[in-house]
């Protein structure tokens, strides 16, 4: 059962550096770190639990709470991005947390943050041809602010273990893919989307739903399940089942649907039966772009 603790708060590196090195655990426990933007929910809550879990009672878990402007691109919510520290610090004492990092800009980016076009001499991370498809085709650019930041958590928290969302599955491929390249030496643990009843992920961004879009949205979940039900037959079916459900929401306006394979590669019609995949779903709703992915196996 979850109790409340106060998580001790770093806002810069030198407070982080600081906690780390006197943990009560010592050196050779486990520190296990939790990634976020902040905006905490439930399906936050599902990772602090699986770390907390990883961690032991004498590892420390740390959850950063940093929105990232280098994952932004233009005309996108970065200034709208919701901001709830107060309620996403409780949230983690909830769930016992012992770190909450929630630095400014300046200390994750000291020189500047490197957007196209901004002279710095600032080193980041290209995430190679996986990230020029689905959501990296999109959102160009987007990969490289979630992998150079995420490359930076690493070397200030110096994690044993992170956890990140499947909802973004792709960025936990491309995580996944550069701890392994550059021989990081992370256990990186991917926990399955939480839901809310009716089928909807749970996402910061749901907030911005209406009443009747945030039925609207539930179409992309149950257009996963349908082509979950038709995977037998081939993947023609099974987009064909997908792409019924979200033409019948008039809400709904479809940036792309995919069928994987688990390594997000492309998928033959008619793969040897049990081969498992992955459809994967990004459109907008109103003004909110939402994602969301299941696993199907054919």
């Amino acid at each position: 059962m979850s109790t409340l603790t106060t998580p001790a708060v770093a806002r810069s590196r030198a407070d982080l550096a600081g906690l780390l090195a006197s943990r009560p655990g010592g050196r050779s426990a486990p520190v296990v770190l939790v990634p976020t933007m902040g905006a905490l929910h439930e399906g936050h809550a599902t990772l602090m639990r699986v770390a907390r879990e990883r961690a032991g009672a004498a590892g420390t878990v740390v959850v950063s709470v940093f929105v990232n402007p280098l994952q932004f691109g233009p005309g996108e919510d970065l200034d709208r991005y919701p901001r709830t520290f107060e309620a996403d610090l409780e949230l983690a004492g909830v769930e016992g947390v012992d770190v909450v990092f929630a630095p400014v800009v300046a200390e994750m980016y000291p020189d500047g943050v490197p957007h196209e076009g901004v002279p710095t001499e600032a080193v980041t991370v290209q995430p190679g041809p996986l990230g020029d498809i689905l959501e990296g085709a999109s959102r160009p650019g987007h990969f490289r602010g979630v992998l150079t930041v995420v490359a930076k958590l690493f070397g200030l928290v110096r994690p044993d273990v992170a956890i990140f969302g499947e909802k973004d599955y792709q960025q936990l491929a491309l995580i996944r893919r550069m701890t392994a390249d550059l021989c990081l030496g992370i256990d990186i643990v991917g926990a399955p989307t939480d839901r809310e009843p009716d089928g909807l992920a749970r996402s910061s961004r749901n907030r911005y739903l209406d009443a009747d879009q945030r039925q609207q949205a539930v179409a992309l979940s149950r257009a996963l399940r349908a082509a979950q039900e038709r995977a037998a037959y081939g993947v023609p079916a099974a987009r064909w089942a997908a792409m019924g459900v979200l033409k019948a929401e008039p809400g709904v306006e479809l940036d792309y649907l995919a069928l994987r394979t688990t390594g997000l590669e492309e998928l033959p019609d008619y793969p040897e039966p049990g081969t498992e995949g992955r459809i994967l779903v990004a459109a907008r709703v109103g003004t909110t772009r939402l994602i969301d992915n299941l696993p199907i196996q054919f």
